[in-house]
């Protein structure tokens, strides 16, 4: 009685979210290589940098450039690539954009592959909210959140499912792994179902269950509780970076004039010797501490990214935090969106998100195959008959 109860919730869930789970996998594969792909456009949208043209300019000269260059582009961020001949990149914080510079001759290099990186864009709009904006995105986006947890409910239940009826070696062969004497397309959809199911089951449940925490905030809170811990709220610590001078005379607070951005950017440097890529938090007038985000991984390897916040005036570390020192909680946090994408165990973590991302294209077209033989073939030949 359960199992058939199992089977039945399991066939009305994956014929009622099947095309949308279908979208959201065919947008996945198509994202699959997004941060290769854009690093490799957008060094290839100007040309070569020569590493030999002139010493490499100051960060307060590139930003100056940039500013004569490009007087409405307003960057929050730098980033510096340990590769001398990588440009460097400004950014504007989300949907302001960004720019490349090169760092010896302060050319303004264009916005890189705007392109492709559009393209993205419209392909993580449709994976996220079927590309909507504005207002229509919070309906579009509840959608596709209750169709991830049903995709989360069709892969638990299609793993009880799969169990054979008698614990038999010869049941259990027939489900592993394709069969080539199929006689039907019944029998091959059948076959094939069973056996991408369970090959894919474990890395898909990882990804959709990553998405259930993009989605709701119990889950989140969930993850966290799994740890004991609460979620941040929000704000941050005092750190040393908060302590200002105290003018003897006036009694103001008269904070020191803040060291250079190279000086600051050298001593991140210090901090890790084997760094990738560094990204400045570019400071504002009255920032008391300079932020770095230094990584040493791939871009999408959170436990190769560590943060760093040095006193503006003094340089001194104000806070640090590698990942090893972050709670679990915050760990398991950081993790969550790149095993959503695979990118937290590098290409090989990457290529199998996208590998299981097209498998589950192949199992919602033959569920849908058995489902239409199921409920939909017996109604015709009734209605044919009569």
């Amino acid at each position: 009685m359960l199992r058939k109860t199992v089977f039945w919730i399991h066939l009305g869930c994956g014929v009622v979210t099947g095309l949308v789970i279908a979208m959201m996998s065919v947008t996945g594969v198509l994202l699959t290589y997004e941060r290769q792909m854009l690093a490799w456009a957008d060094a290839r949208s100007h040309a070569p940098i020569d590493v030999t043209a002139d010493p490499r300019q100051s960060i307060e000269s590139l930003l100056g450039a940039v500013r004569s260059q490009d007087p409405e582009f307003r960057p929050t961020s730098l980033t510096l690539a340990s590769d001398p001949e990588r440009a460097v990149t400004l950014g504007a914080g989300r949907g302001g954009g960004s720019r490349l510079v090169d760092p010896y001759t302060e050319e303004l290099l264009g916005e890189g592959a705007t392109g492709l990186r559009a393209f993205f864009g419209a392909v993580t709009g449709w994976h996220r909210w079927f590309n909507a904006t504005g207002e229509a995105r919070g309906p579009w986006r509840a959608v596709t959140g209750i169709s991830n947890l049903a995709f989360l409910f069709l892969l638990l239940s299609g793993l009880y499912l799969w169990l054979p009826r008698v614990w038999k070696w010869a049941a259990f062969r027939v489900h592993l792994w394709f069969n080539p004497k199929v006689s039907s397309a019944k029998a091959r959809d059948y076959n094939w179902h069973h056996v991408f199911g369970f090959w894919t089951a474990i890395p898909l449940i990882v990804i959709v269950y990553t998405a259930t925490v993009f989605y709701y905030g119990w889950s989140n809170d969930l993850l966290y509780a799994a740890f004991g811990e609460q979620p941040p709220q929000g704000g941050r610590a005092p750190t040393a970076a908060d302590a200002v001078a105290v003018d003897g005379a006036s009694g103001l607070k008269t904070p020191p004039p803040p060291l250079s951005l190279d000086v600051q950017m050298r001593n991140a440097m210090q901090q890790v010797s084997d760094w990738n890529r560094i990204t400045l938090q570019l400071p504002d007038a009255t920032g008391e501490d300079v932020r770095f985000t230094i990584d040493r991984g791939t871009g999408g390897q959170p436990q190769h990214r560590h943060t760093l916040a040095l006193d503006a005036a003094s340089g001194a570390i104000a806070a640090w935090e590698p990942f090893s020192d972050q709670t679990p909680g915050r760990q398991a946090r950081s993790w969550v969106r790149f095993l959503h994408t695979g990118e937290a165990f590098g290409l090989i973590g990457q290529t199998i998100a996208g590998i299981v991302s097209a498998t589950t294209v192949l199992m919602v077209w033959t569920g849908f195959a058995l489902a239409w033989r199921r409920l939909v073939s017996p109604l015709l030949r009734r209605t044919k008959a009569g």
